[in-house]
């Protein structure tokens, strides 16, 4: 017998937009919450499952980057493909009052506002990627064109 996945926010809003999209759980260990565990999860290679990550400019206030799981953003191009001078992460403590979501469960769709939302170019290289559906212990795989089409993003390099 299959186990019941319950619907996330981000699922309902794919639905609405019809947009296909699989929900795929994982086991969550509360001491590692990277995207390289996810991965293991899953049984996927680590360039498929993508990070959602907050940050603040200077000039444009918050905004999102998504990046491949075992990578680190780059500030410098993140803040100048954001049009800022410089940026920094958001503390952990502010992203659930500022977004609705957790650390280990933050998706890039159905943030609490819309935020400019920037996704590594590399997505595209993927017929499917992975992204947090919303809460740990949860991904959507989802086609990039749609993710980037239902965040209204941007691609850009965002890795170090």
């Amino acid at each position: 017998m299959k186990e019941k996945i319950n619907k996330t926010n981000v699922a309902r809003l794919l639905d609405k937009a019809k947009i296909a999209y699989r929900l795929v759980p994982y086991e969550v260990d509360e001491n590692d919450l990277s995207a390289t565990h996810v991965a293991e999860q899953l049984g996927e290679e680590i360039e498929r499952v993508f990070k959602t990550l907050v940050l603040r400019g200077d000039k444009s206030g918050y905004f999102v980057c998504v990046i491949p799981g075992a990578d680190e953003v780059d500030l410098k191009k993140a803040a100048k493909v954001s049009g800022n001078k410089k940026c920094e992460m958001i503390h952990v403590k502010e992203l659930l009052p500022l977004t609705g979501y957790i650390r280990g469960g933050c998706s890039p769709i159905g943030m609490r506002k819309r935020f400019p939302t920037y996704i590594h170019q590399t997505a595209t290289l993927f017929g499917t990627i992975y992204v947090s559906a919303g809460q740990r212990g949860l991904q959507i795989e989802i086609a990039p064109a749609d993710l980037i089409r239902e965040t209204r993003a941007t691609t850009a390099d965002l890795i170090a």
